[in-house]
């Protein structure tokens, strides 16, 4: 019979445990049902509205990371070691106090700066929604305000882009944001708080209900010998087959604790993003490479999401409105796949089979991404068309780069997404592109490849016809874009900020 290990953390200063917590209870659950904590809302159950936002620290390399999260569809095993704030802990946890020479451990504050800017900027009106932005703004604070880095208004509409409840409006939330720097500082002791994380830490159980090994040798024999255990990385998918297909997992094996798997590591060549990097970290990794990136990585979902969410799990999820794999297969990336039977690495295109569906055999797991540096000829664009720019699916994603040298097309990788069952490489565009001037007579005639490649079905988001006529727009406005610099430069348009 499999057991429950304890789940531990630490809130308002003291660790905090609970038993008995079965491996699939949601962690908005916990808080709500088991203590009491009513103050995180459930809104939409999905991970869209922000409602259910809670902000989790974690020791990273020394430091403590903080970071805005749902807990509708985090999975409560999975903060484990780590600190919990809900938005009833600001002005009651101990180790939150106001900063400056020597603040009194006695003095406790009344509301934290996130509060009372939302007071004073009157950013709240029903305060149904209102405790998300709070913790959203905690996380914020912690990230930038305490960093010395000023927040802008647009930062402000980027972090908050997961927070979809408005019921004030736009203006004063984002007045909030940029308020709570002119108030008086607090800070997190969080050398006290670090020292407290380090006491949870533990010889992982075996044989439990949830599973969590810390090295890649331990998680691989754990996939081998629990086979009809779910995997789940930071489970922004599954955590939807929990709250809206009502399924139920007896045993959970979570990825996001494998040492080996955290790793991000760049060479000249390049890019290794291990498959339990965040999406925050993976996209701010390639956005170094390709400055043109920005605008579409902060698109993919709200920031919760991206900051629960790994872009090994996107990929390995492989839903065909992912907005990931389209940006990898243009970048030509790589995937390995392990077992403990060894590795082997395969082209991400490969990876697919079917809808939802893939090669990998019952005792793999992916581990890794592979991502070749930008070459110098590289002249890379992202695309997302949605029905809202914030926080939404893709009816169409595309993704094209291109090498162009001397006037010629020499190399060609485009990637589409939510125009197949699978996310897909358009290779009879690509062959239509590769050896020809780039000229428009060779563009027309690419954009019609591409419309002729893909069959997309109709549904809530887009019709067929509507997808089809959106890639050859797609392509020729990314040849109108290439024309429009003062003297065509394929560097300079390699590093122009997409739109």
């Amino acid at each position: 019979m499999m057991t429950h290990r304890p789940l531990r953390f630490i809130r308002r200063g003291q660790p905090a445990a609970l038993h008995d917590v079965p491996p699939d209870r949601t962690l908005l659950e916990v808080l709500r049902e088991d203590l009491g904590c009513t103050g995180t809302k459930e809104g939409c159950g999905e991970g869209d509205c922000g409602a259910c936002t809670v902000v989790l620290g974690e020791e990273r390399h020394g430091k403590l990371h903080y970071s805005a999260v749902n807990s509708c569809i985090r999975l409560a095993h999975s903060v484990d070691g780590m600190a919990l704030w809900t938005v009833e802990d600001l002005a009651e946890d101990p180790l939150i106090r106001p900063a400056g020479p020597a603040p009194s451990a006695e003095k406790a504050i009344t509301l934290h700066p996130a509060q009372e800017a939302m007071v004073q900027c009157h950013g709240s009106q029903c305060g149904f929604c209102t405790p998300g932005f709070v913790m959203s703004l905690f996380g914020m604070y912690q990230n930038h305000v305490c960093q010395g880095q000023p927040i802008t208004r647009e930062l402000a509409q980027e972090e908050l882009s997961g927070n979809l409840c408005r019921c004030t409006g736009y203006r004063p939330i984002l007045d909030a944001a940029q308020q709570m720097a002119a108030l008086p500082p607090v800070a997190v002791d969080e050398a006290q708080l670090l020292r407290q994380l380090a006491l949870l830490q533990a010889p992982e159980a075996d044989g439990t209900a949830y599973l969590a090994p810390t090295t890649l040798p331990a998680l691989l024999a754990a996939r081998a010998a629990h086979p009809g255990a779910q995997v789940v990385a930071g489970c922004t998918d599954v955590g939807l087959w929990v709250t809206k297909m009502h399924k139920q997992y007896a045993q959970i094996l979570d990825v996001t604790r494998a040492a080996e798997l955290l790793q991000l590591d760049e060479d000249a060549q390049h890019i290794t993003i291990g498959a339990a990097v965040s999406l925050t970290d993976a996209f701010a990794a390639l956005t170094r490479q390709w400055p043109q990136l920005h605008s579409f990585a902060t698109r993919f979902a709200g920031l919760p999401v991206r900051n629960s969410g790994t872009l090994g799990g996107n990929v390995a999820n492989g839903s065909p409105i992912g907005d990931s794999m389209p940006l990898l297969i243009a970048l030509r990336a790589q995937i390995v796949l392990a077992s403990t039977r060894g590795e082997r690495m395969l082209a991400l295109e490969d990876l697919y089979t079917g809808y939802r569906q893939n090669v990998m055999v019952a005792d793999e797991l992916l581990v890794r991404i592979v991502v070749p540096r930008p070459g110098v000829t590289e002249a890379l664009r992202a695309y997302k068309i949605s029905k809202r720019f914030d926080d939404d699916i893709s009816a169409v994603c595309l993704v094209i780069n291109l090498d162009i040298e001397a006037g010629v097309v020499r190399r060609a990788s485009i990637g589409a997404g939510g125009v197949a069952a699978t996310p897909a490489r358009a290779q009879q565009t690509e062959a239509a592109l590769t050896g020809q001037p780039w000229s428009a007579e060779t563009v027309q005639k690419a954009a019609d490849a591409l419309q002729a490649e893909f069959s997309p079905i109709s549904d809530m988001r887009a019709s067929g016809a509507y997808r089809r006529t959106v890639l050859a727009s797609l392509l020729q406005r990314f040849w109108l874009e290439s024309q429009g610099q003062d003297a065509v430069s394929v560097e300079n348009f390699r590093l122009e900020a997409s739109v």
